[in-house]
């Protein structure tokens, strides 16, 4: 990736160790790039432990996480603060991408700001919870989004969205960062 312009950005995210997804907004509340960085695991095929295949997938999110941040010289991350799980692997998956995306902004020296999904989808729908659907559509009428056309990549995308969208209404810091004219 060549070096972008000086402008700045923030980075929105809908953390997962399956499909991460993220949405890049300039100052002016543009969306520039939105996507899904998806990982499997693949311990079986690579005949490798599953620590270690988990170690293959946070380094692979955590590499192209780290490209982008420099591409674009993300100036804010915001995130949707992953919540419950069914299993002990779904947790650690939880307490995984926490911590990959907290060290990431500590070492960066960035500021980053987490936000329930509850929270977010009252903001966006008025009420605390939906089907993705819902949140893609109410998403397509506020924002001008690059949908990929691919399901499980656009349901993380308007995540990552629908907590924009409640950090740019509540957030002093994202507020600060905006220029007026979209507030």
């Amino acid at each position: 990736m060549q070096e972008r312009t000086k402008k700045n950005y923030i980075m929105a995210h809908d953390p997962s160790m399956c499909g991460w997804g993220y949405s890049i907004i300039d100052e002016d509340g543009k969306v520039v790039k939105a996507n899904c960085i998806k990982t499997a695991s693949e311990a079986k095929k690579r005949r490798i432990r599953k620590g270690d295949d988990t170690i293959r997938r946070i380094n692979e999110i955590n590499c192209q996480l780290l490209r982008l941040i420099r591409y674009y010289h993300i100036q804010y991350m915001i995130a949707e603060q992953p919540h419950g799980s069914q299993s002990a692997t779904a947790a650690k998956a939880i307490g995984n991408v926490e911590a990959m995306l907290q060290t990431i902004a500590d070492v960066l020296g960035m500021s980053l700001e987490w936000f329930s999904e509850g929270d977010s989808k009252f903001r966006l729908l008025h009420k605390r919870s939906a089907v993705k659907k819902e949140t893609i559509n109410a998403i397509t009428k506020l924002y001008e989004v690059p949908w990929t056309g691919i399901g499980y990549r656009d349901e993380a995308i308007a995540d990552s969205m629908s907590i924009y969208h409640i950090a740019r209404d509540t957030s002093p810091m994202i507020r600060g960062f905006l220029t007026k004219s979209i507030i």
